[in-house]
């Protein structure tokens, strides 16, 4: 020990100069030897400036996030807007018997027809393998949420599902250039949840008020948010439903314009080019539905904290494991005959 304090009293003497006052921390029990750990002047400043630079680049990193919602918000605003401009001016061509889809032809409905069948069974793999992952996903939610997991990896999980959720609607949009009628009627999922489908998916104010109904400890500010959202689902899902019935009574009224057993081929196949046109629009309609229930998603997590929005995520998906647990029920259910 005195060999050790003699070796030390040296190294003060002799860098005198270049250190800062250090930490000494005895070592007993082991050996005789002593650990001593010593920062220079240069080791210091270093580390002051080294924190200084981290509390910049913070607020740089947070100043670059809060523009990016700002500008995030404004383009859903704007979203908003076409959309309901769109459904209005469809509508409105509907009703006339004017709406011609872009860039479709008569030769389209052909080709839908040859590569329907295909399209429909690569849709439906697709859509297995999504089902599987989703529920690894929310495996990975509720095992967070039991585990009491903090709000920072909950976001990172909840926008992982939030991800995933976008691919579903990219695959739907494939499928529904394939097979249009094969999303439409929901020949994807089990015969009972295609109850709950409305234009090849669940109706997105449902849902909301399922969460709304399910979720605890949510502000008067936040019910308020979900209210209003849902509010505003209910009024798009009603004008896509009121297109939906116009589109019906166009393709009725063209398709009974001629009287049956004329002979006119002409006239025939003129009707049905025209019909087959108007029929293109049921992917608009699906298309439409499906940005609706995406950013409704998108909506609803910015309103929720990250452990509010998870549980709604765990909500959504018993709500649907429920129907399908349903669906297998009564598929096994002895039918009287």
């Amino acid at each position: 020990m005195a060999d050790n304090s003699q070796k030390t009293e040296d190294f003060d003497t002799d860098d005198k100069n270049n250190q800062c006052l250090s930490t000494v921390s005895w070592c007993n029990g082991v050996g005789n030897e002593a650990l001593v750990v010593v920062e220079s002047k240069d080791q210091c400043k270093t580390k002051g400036q080294s924190d200084e630079h981290k509390t910049l680049r913070r607020l740089m990193q947070n100043r670059e996030a809060a523009r990016k919602s700002r500008l995030r918000k404004k383009a859903y605003v704007q979203q908003l807007e076409n959309s309901r401009l769109r459904l209005a001016q469809i509508e409105h061509e509907l009703q006339q018997g004017t709406f011609v889809a872009p860039g479709v032809t008569a030769d389209h409905g052909h080709s839908i027809v040859g590569n329907s069948n295909a399209g429909s069974v690569a849709f439906d793999m697709d859509y297995a393998r999504w089902v599987d992952e989703h529920q690894r996903l929310i495996n990975d939610i509720r095992s967070a949420i039991n585990s009491q997991m903090g709000d920072n990896e909950l976001h990172l999980l909840v926008d992982g599902v939030m991800v995933h959720y976008d691919e579903l609607y990219k695959l739907k949009s494939i499928g529904a250039k394939a097979d249009v009628f094969h999303i439409l009627s929901g020949l994807w999922k089990t015969p009972a949840e295609r109850c709950f489908m409305w234009l090849g998916g669940f109706r997105s104010s449902e849902l909301l008020k399922i969460i709304r109904n399910h979720l605890e400890a949510l502000t008067d500010q936040q019910l308020m948010a979900i209210f209003n959202l849902q509010h505003s689902c209910q009024q798009a899902e009603d004008a896509l439903s009121q297109g939906m019935e116009g589109l019906q009574q166009s393709l009725s009224e063209t398709l009974s314009s001629t009287s049956t057993g004329s002979g006119n081929v002409v006239e025939y196949m003129g009707q049905m080019a025209l019909s087959m046109a108007k029929l293109s629009t049921l992917e608009t309609f699906i298309h439409q539905a499906d940005i609706l229930r995406q950013q409704t998603l998108q909506q609803m997590r910015r309103i929720l904290t990250a452990h509010q929005a998870a549980r709604a995520l765990l909500v959504i998906n018993d709500f649907i494991s429920r129907i399908r647990a349903l669906n297998s029920l009564w598929s096994a259910f002895p039918k009287e005959y």
